[in-house]
């Protein structure tokens, strides 16, 4: 879900002043959202630990590059930050999955 506070953060980052895109930049960030989900695993896009700040990070990236018609750049561009969330993602889980036992 894409608050309104999350998308005066993207706005204000993106220097974006006026409201009149703001139905398209939800819809941009919550496929993003969707999109590093899907690539990396579960998160808090508001949360504060260092997982969710990261993949905050990503979903606006992911965003500023659909917003600037250069989505097919993006994954090549930041493979690296990808990959080492969604390996810190899964070893958390599995952390998890071990402290229930």
């Amino acid at each position: 879900m894409v608050t309104d506070d999350l998308l005066k953060e993207f706005k204000d980052r993106m220097h974006i002043s006026h409201s009149g895109e703001d139905s398209n930049l939800k819809q941009l960030l919550s496929y993003s959202i969707s999109s590093i989900k899907g690539n990396c695993g579960e998160f808090n896009i508001a949360g504060e630990s260092d997982i969710d700040v990261r993949a905050r990070e990503l979903v606006f990236e992911r965003t500023r590059y659909a917003y600037n018609e250069a989505l097919e750049y993006f994954e090549n561009n930041f493979l690296s930050e990808i990959n080492s969330l969604g390996i810190d993602i899964a070893l958390l889980e599995e952390g998890e999955e071990d402290a229930t036992f």
